[in-house]
């Protein structure tokens, strides 16, 4: 990998998300990382005056620039080598993000998170999440707490279910060979559907061991169905460095492993959280 991208708002969560991509490159062999702003005009529309009120681009773009500069300033006494560029650009986070990728030929996306209140994490939701969802590249979400540990322990995250089409098994076994990392397959079995549907179970267990048998995973499993406290339970226990979430648009356990809990996870998880889609 050559290149890990790190969109930035220049926040305090933003610069330990950078902080953690420099480290995390180190350890990937990566030459550089890309630190990344998007800017917008806000719009202030005032309900007792008509008309919009809106900043000169000029001046957006010059202090997206200077805000990167600085930004970059402060994190070069931890590069340890490792190049740092900057790319400032109008428009919609999410929008060009893709683009930029290619551009610079990132391998990874890297983004930090502050855990919310219910009105950011039910009606606002969060750009790193917005961009978790719509990029192609894999995105890790580092909790605004999290310090980097080398990535020793992964922990996929994993229902069974349709394994060969759902999980991005070549994807998977890159990031284990670049990491060197032991994997550890987690599951939920809620004791209902184990009753109700126990042929199905078996069935997806042997799909996802033949599936991964190469990685010489091991499978551990829980029966708590609150599902953030289950995973951050076992990743303690286990001293999980990194979560692997593959989100699920619909699927026969979609009620213990959807979408929904990968947002619940990236606000709520102790440990960084990598989001890969199918």
């Amino acid at each position: 990998m050559e290149t890990l991208l790190v969109p930035t708002d220049f926040s305090p969560t933003a610069k330990n998300a950078a902080l953690y991509a420099l480290q995390l490159a180190e350890q990937l062999a990566a030459k550089k990382i890309v630190l990344y702003h998007s800017y917008e005009i806000p719009v202030t529309i005032d309900p007792m005056v008509p008309g919009i009120q809106m900043l000169d681009m000029e001046s957006l773009k010059e202090g997206s620039e200077k805000g990167l500069e600085i930004f970059k300033q402060e994190l070069l006494a931890s590069a340890n080598g490792i190049t740092i560029d900057t790319i400032s650009e109008y428009g919609a986070l999410t929008q060009g993000l893709d683009e930029v990728c290619a551009k610079v030929n990132a391998g990874l996306v890297v983004m930090g998170i502050t855990g919310g209140g219910v009105l950011e994490e039910k009606l606002i939701g969060s750009n790193t999440l917005s961009v978790a969802k719509h990029t192609k590249l894999p995105v890790i979400i580092v909790p605004a707490d999290a310090r980097f540990t080398r990535i020793e322990e992964i922990m996929l995250t994993s229902d069974f279910d349709k394994a060969d089409k759902t999980i991005p098994v070549d994807l998977v076994r890159k990031i284990l060979a670049e990491t060197k990392a032991k994997l550890f397959v987690f599951n939920i079995e809620e004791d209902e559907l184990i009753e109700k549907y126990p042929s199905t179970i078996m069935g997806e267990s042997y799909a996802i061991h033949s599936l991964l048998q190469d990685m010489n995973p091991e499978y551990h499993y829980s029966t708590n169905t609150n599902y953030v406290e289950a995973v951050n339970d076992f990743a303690l226990e286990y001293q999980v460095d990194l979560i692997i979430s593959i989100p699920k648009k619909h699927g026969f356990f979609e009620k213990l492993f959807s979408s929904s809990h990968t947002k619940q996870l990236a606000f709520h998880s102790h440990v960084p959280l990598m989001v890969i889609h199918q």
